[in-house]
């Protein structure tokens, strides 16, 4: 039976694309600016499951742990310093375009906030746990002219805790619930997707509080 490619669901690419489908989602979320939208945490926990034991079950196809524990951080890997190399030889005009449906200016000011908070370092690690950010901060690091191997480094290491962690974490809840890990997948990556977006409306919740503050003081 065919299986329509749905590019929002993770089983879906999985059991479309397979390994390839994974790496190539993995890369172009961190690498090209219209990947913003993909489940690049979800698709990790997912792809995880899909190299344990009850991944036939689940997904319909094994998936192999070593190929994705290899792949899955390349990808990372190689999608962000194609950010930074983007941003760094044309980012003023690729953050300058009109707003469209895809494009909008938050996502960028959102990259530069993190960048700023949190010092070049620890937001390129940072970002990789936050859907958007992660896309949008990389060319950000190359436009504020972040140094290429200071980027590089802690652009590998970002990439190795996110994907080898939400793998490994997938993995062994696909191992540990055999048998009935169907009944806990939609919670799981809910839950996954949650904590994703946590640190986003908890900023977006600081902005509102400081924004009320200046208006009462009325500032």
């Amino acid at each position: 039976m065919d299986i329509a490619l749905n590019l929002l669901d993770p089983k879906s690419i999985i059991a479309t694309a397979g390994l390839i489908g994974v790496l190539a989602i993995i890369f172009a979320e961190t690498g090209l600016l219209i990947g913003f939208f993909l489940p690049g945490d979800s698709l990790l926990f997912v792809a995880g499951i899909a190299a344990s034991g009850t991944a036939t079950a689940v997904v319909g196809t094994q998936l192999s742990l070593p190929a994705l524990l290899i792949g899955a951080p390349l990808c990372a890997i190689a999608g962000a310093q194609l950010g930074h190399w983007l941003g760094a030889k044309v980012g003023p005009h690729l953050f300058n375009k009109p707003e469209s449906r895809f494009f909008k200016r938050e996502y960028v000011e959102r990259a530069e906030h993190y960048f700023e908070k949190f010092g070049p370092a620890k937001a390129v690690v940072l970002a990789r746990f936050i859907p958007v950010v992660r896309t949008f901060l990389n060319p950000v690091a190359g436009v504020l002219e972040m140094p290429a191997r200071r980027f590089f480094l802690w652009n590998v290491i970002g990439g190795l805790v996110w994907t080898e962690g939400i793998i490994l974490l997938g993995y062994s809840l696909g191992d540990s619930l055999a048998g009935s890990i169907d009944k806990y997948l939609l919670p799981a990556v809910a839950l996954i997707i949650l904590i994703s977006f946590a640190p986003v409306l908890i900023e977006v919740a600081r902005a509102r509080q400081e924004k009320k503050k200046r208006q009462r003081i009325g500032v």
